[in-house]
């Protein structure tokens, strides 16, 4: 079973980048759908972002894009969320999930999909 963990979150002043990273220390994640969702204080959770299993197809949020990417190593077995130009709105805890797609092209960020999620971290744009 995937136990998914995500890091580099943090505080960071508007305007400013971070990149967030998804990994799997015991399984090869290039055959999963990885999506980024989000959960602002007060808000119900949201899908922002997607890479199929290939890195054929991304998917963004209308308000993230532009500014956001997602992007997969296969040798580091992580999938990135550069996240630049950030705004307090963007401030939130940040999940990663994954949904098993093997040689897929396509993705969604439909939650329901997801069967494996991280923790979360968490991130405030804030001066």
């Amino acid at each position: 079973q995937l136990r998914l963990v995500e890091s580099g979150g943090g505080l960071v002043q508007p305007g400013g980048s971070l990149r967030l990273s998804c990994t799997d220390s015991k399984y090869t994640l290039n055959v999963y759908t990885i999506a980024w969702f989000r959960r602002a204080p007060g808000k119900e959770r949201e899908g922002i972002s997607c890479i199929s299993s290939t890195g054929g197809e991304t998917r963004f949020l209308d308000s993230v894009k532009g500014r956001f990417t997602i992007s997969r190593d296969n040798v580091k077995n992580t999938v990135y969320l550069q996240m630049d130009s950030l705004k307090p709105e963007d401030t939130a805890e940040y999940y990663c999930a994954a949904d098993w797609t093997p040689s897929s092209d396509i993705c969604t960020a439909e939650q329901g999909r997801y069967r494996y999620w991280g923790q979360g971290t968490p991130v405030i744009v804030s001066s």
